[in-house]
């Protein structure tokens, strides 16, 4: 699958679908928000049905693009925790409008939020 080009169309759309588009890109925005501080592991059972191939590539490609802070620390195993940042959290109020369209739009709305 081709990824949005931050110049598409030439557009501030574009930029937005490129940084946040995609199936798996705002679940994990907005797990990150509703937990604040997730590791590798909660995160993949939050999202049991992504890959951990995809997982690991969205994290990479939120932090590139400076949404998220991946913060490691220096201990065996391996610790690792992922938040929003400032950009990050800047997403949320689009977040929310789309959770609320789902519910106003979705013909399980009741279950689903």
């Amino acid at each position: 699958m081709k990824k949005w080009s931050k110049d598409e169309g030439n557009c501030s759309i574009s930029y937005t679908l490129s940084v946040a588009g995609g199936r798996w890109k705002w679940l994990v925005l907005y797990k990150l928000f509703s937990k604040q501080v997730l590791r590798y592991g909660e995160l993949k059972k939050e999202l049991p049905s992504i890959t951990h191939k995809m997982l690991s590539q969205i994290l990479k490609e939120l932090q590139s693009d400076q949404l998220i802070e991946r913060k490691s620390y220096n201990q065996i195993p391996p610790k690792v925790e992922y938040k929003l940042n400032e950009k990050g959290k800047s997403l949320i109020p689009i977040l929310k409008m789309m959770a609320d369209w789902g519910k106003e739009n979705s013909p399980k709305s009741k279950e689903n939020f």
